[in-house]
Order: C-alpha cells, then sequence, then structure tokens
C-alpha cells in the first residue's frame, strides 16, 4: 500500500509521520517500509480483525446521555502515533520536573504556604479553589508525595514544539487503553515489532503496583491493594477492572470497605474482614468519604480520611491533590518549577490568559472568536468554547459566563496541532492528535515509553476526547540505533 500516495494532503500542521518532503520521518521509515510491502485489501483486513478482537475482549468505554449510559466499543486506528527516542528522552525529563513541581506545590499548599507568602503563587487563585481540601491541611503524605499518578496531556504545534496543555491530578483515566493499543498491534503486525525497536510499555501495571505498595503502612509485609471503584455504570470502569487484574489488587467498591474503631481499613470478604494497606481510588473527593466530604455521598468509605490522616492506609492520588489539577493554576506551573527547582522548565506550557486579570480579560473578550477558553476544573472536553469553529451566540454566552466568574476560566490561542495518518475505509487522511503520558512517583518516578495517543476521527476537528467523539492510537517510542 502506497501510504505517501498523492491523495494523502498534507496541510500547515506538523505531520508526525510524514515530513514536508513527502518522506517519512526517520523513525516512521520502518513502518512506512512495512506498509509498502502490503495491499490495501490486506491493511483492510487487519483492520477489521482489531475491530473484531475489541468487540470480542469487551474494551469499552461509557458515554453518558440522556438516555442513560451507552456502552461503545473503544474507537482505535491501527496506523501508530511514532516519536524517536531521543525526543522522547527530552520529554520524559520534562514531565518528570513537573510532577516533581507539582507535589512540591501541593505539600506547600496544605502545610507552610510558603509559596502564596512568597507572593509566587497568588492567593485569589488559591482562595478561589474548587479542590482545595481544609481537611488535607497539615498532613504530609508518605514520601511528601499528593499525585501518585499523573496524566499530563501534551501536543505539538506546528513548528514541531511540544506543549504541556494540561495536568490530569486527580483520577486521570486512559492508561489500559494504552496497554490493550499495544496488545491489539502486536497480535495484529507482528512483523513490524521484528523490524523496529519499539519501546515496550507492558511493564506499566508491575511499575503501578510498586508505586502503590510503597505507600504502605505496614513494612515488611505483602501489602494488601485494592481499587476503589464508583462501579459498572462509571465511564472508566473497564479500566478499574483492567487495572485491578493486572496488578493482582482486588476491585472494591464504598460498600466493601469499613473503617474500625482502630482507624484502619478493612475489606468485607468470606472469610471475615480483611485489612486494606493500599488504596488506588478512582472516586473524586467529594465522594470519597461522606464524614469528610458529602454526607450524602453513597460512593465512599466513612470514615477514610481519619484513618488516612491517622496514617493506617495509604491513598493514590492523595485526597487534595486536586488542588492542582486546574487549569488556572496550570498557568504557574513554570514560576513553581523556578521556585520550587531552581530549574528552567524542559517543557513549556502553551500561552495562557488568565479571565481573573482585568487586562487579560479585556483580550480574552475582545479575541474570543480566536481563542479556546476553558474553565477551570472542567475535563473530557465539556465545557470549552473553541473560537474559531464557535457562533456568534456561543460567543455571547461565554462572555456573560467569563464576566459573571472571571476566576473560573483561562484562555489559549488556538494551535494548529500536529496530524498524523490516520485510515478510514482504504484511504489514509490527516487527523490531530495529542498524546497523553502516565508519570508515577512515590519512592521513585517512572514515566510511560509513550502514552495514550488520542485522535479527533472528525476531519478538521481539535476535540479527541473520546466522550466527545474522538478515538486513539498506539504511541511507538522508536530507538533509531536499533533501525
Amino acid at each position: 500500500m502506497d501510504i505517501l500516495a498523492k491523495n494523502y494532503r498534507l496541510n500547515e500542521a506538523y505531520d508526525e509521520l510524514i515530513g514536508p518532503d513527502r518522506q517519512p520521518r526517520p523513525a516512521a521509515k520502518p513502518l512506512f517500509d512495512y506498509l509498502a510491502s502490503i495491499d490495501a485489501g490486506t491493511l483492510d483486513a487487519r483492520r477489521k480483525a482489531v475491530e473484531a478482537a475489541i468487540m470480542t475482549m469487551g474494551i469499552t468505554f461509557t458515554v453518558y446521555s440522556d438516555a442513560g449510559n451507552i456502552d461503545r466499543a473503544w474507537p482505535f486506528d491501527i496506523i501508530p502515533r511514532i516519536i524517536a527516542r531521543s525526543e522522547w528522552e527530552h520529554i520524559e525529563a520534562g514531565l518528570k520536573q513537573r510532577l516533581q513541581a507539582l507535589n512540591l506545590f501541593i505539600s506547600d499548599l496544605y502545610n507552610a504556604q510558603r509559596i502564596v507568602k512568597d507572593g509566587v503563587f497568588p492567593i485569589e487563585v488559591l482562595e478561589g479553589s474548587r479542590n482545595f481540601r481544609e481537611q488535607c491541611k497539615g498532613i504530609t503524605p508518605r514520601f511528601g508525595v499528593w499525585a501518585h499518578i499523573c496524566g499530563t496531556d501534551l501536543v505539538r504545534d506546528k513548528d514541531g514544539t511540544v506543549y504541556v496543555l494540561e495536568d490530569n491530578l486527580r483520577v486521570p483515566s486512559g492508561v489500559s487503553y494504552m496497554l490493550e493499543n499495544r496488545q491489539l498491534m502486536k497480535r495484529m503486525f507482528p512483523e513490524i515489532f521484528q523490524a523496529a525497536t519499539i519501546l515496550p510499555v507492558d511493564d506499566y501495571p508491575t511499575r503501578l503496583h510498586d508505586t502503590l505498595a510503597a505507600l504502605s503502612p505496614r513494612e515488611g509485609e505483602r501489602p494488601v491493594i485494592v481499587v476503589l471503584t464508583p462501579g459498572i455504570y462509571n465511564s472508566a470502569y473497564f479500566e478499574h477492572s483492567y487495572l485491578a487484574q493486572q496488578m493482582g489488587a482486588f476491585l472494591v467498591e464504598g460498600s466493601d470497605l469499613v473503617v474500625n474503631g482502630d482507624d484502619c481499613v478493612y475489606m468485607k470478604t468470606i472469610s471475615g474482614l480483611r485489612r486494606v494497606d493500599v488504596i488506588y481510588r478512582r472516586i473524586d473527593d467529594d465522594f470519597l468519604d461522606p464524614e469528610a466530604f458529602r454526607p450524602d455521598s453513597a460512593l465512599g468509605v466513612p470514615g477514610l480520611m481519619r484513618a488516612w490522616r491517622a496514617g493506617k492506609v495509604g491513598i493514590a492520588n492523595a485526597p487534595g491533590a486536586g488542588v492542582a489539577d486546574d487549569k488556572v493554576v496550570y498557568a504557574f506551573v513554570p514560576r513553581m518549577i523556578k521556585y520550587y527547582l531552581g530549574e528552567e522548565p524542559i517543557l513549556a506550557n502553551v500561552p495562557s490568559y488568565l479571565c481573573m486579570y482585568e487586562d487579560q480579560r479585556d483580550y480574552v473578550l475582545a479575541n474570543l472568536d480566536k481563542l479556546v477558553v476553558k474553565p477551570a476544573n472542567e475535563s473530557g472536553g465539556y465545557g470549552m468554547l473553541i473560537g474559531p469553529r464557535s457562533s456568534k451566540e456561543e460567543r455571547a454566552q461565554f462572555a456573560e459566563l467569563i464576566k459573571e466568574n472571571p476566576r473560573n476560566y483561562m484562555a489559549q490561542p488556538t494551535l494548529d496541532i500536529s496530524t498524523a495518518p490516520t485510515l478510514f475505509n482504504d484511504q489514509l487522511s490527516p487527523r490531530h492528535l495529542d498524546l497523553r503520558p502516565f508519570v508515577l512517583q512515590s519512592d521513585r518516578m517512572y514515566v510511560t515509553t509513550g502514552g495514550l495517543t488520542r485522535v479527533a476521527m472528525k476531519e478538521g476537528s481539535l476535540v479527541v476526547n473520546s466522550s466527545q467523539g474522538g478515538g486513539s492510537k498506539d504511541t511507538w517510542i522508536v530507538d533509531m540505533e536499533g533501525v
């Protein structure tokens, strides 16, 4: 199949696989050589086999709609996204630097608040934070780490620069799809893996287990680890059950756990209560403990915060970590890196405008047709305004929202984010994409070699979220020395 056929349209965006000379980028050459050796019918047969495998394996995600919860097969494109190892090492260093600074920032906010007193981080941003938890003040978790699992969204602009788009520190999802994407590709295209040195991602469950196990309060014993899920109707339930199975952990709901008078957490089993050492929670703070947060929560565990404060259980991510998962706080991460680490940021932020400042707000209001406007605490692509693709009525509505609550909104220029060839029927077409690597931290740090590449399946769309119709690709970090 001629992937470089004339009908593949290069545009102004940076193409991840094809250079401006219409030749494959060096790291992508083994893939292109393979694709050139097969015909369109063979590739289409592989695509259909992958889709059948996804259905058979039950790889799904849940979309919430007015009609209820709809389980959909995971949308997957078989043309991978490729990054050279030499470039990835730079990105990996930047991700480690960023999470280290973010954890120092969270710990500081719940204790001395030096960064606020020194005027580096505005008090008004802290006071307006929806995710700052008074219940966490005075606590320092083990290793001083609050966000043990971070999913950082990266985008590449048309000049080739990689930017951090946002940090996901509450309950970041998507890593199970990264792992399944790789398994699907290895099963359907074993020849390519023999022709190129593609760095593995398969060790993530082991790395996650070790990250969690290090939080156990009972040293010297094999820790009991549970994955706390809201239940089968949650959009990421497939991932919760998948990770529990891969780690050899227990998958539990709040009703399966109890905190006794000794401030320890126990799991209900047919043999009686069994003490739990570490909880990988996939429930938002608000619903985690009805004694500490929302009293009407039926998803959490009464007394869980009490057990955590007493050091009787480890929780990842720690309650309160979401204070740094705020799109306004994001704008201050470069300052955090300089303040806590004394280093220049390795990875740049996308230029941002904070509507809480009058001059920046005036600029945003005057340029809504050119900017992407985001609320501080939404996720999944919800609540955004993509200015160039918005109507006059939508812009007028957002202008009122910004004026009513300027702290809650920030804006960024509309980047011409990179594209990659994506297969539709037997034709390749460029689609915009981003990348979510996963970073782990407890007693050590680990970055996935690659991550979840999310791709906008609609032509020209910049929205890659699966809940908004996006799909995904396998991400290959290729060692050029092995090519």
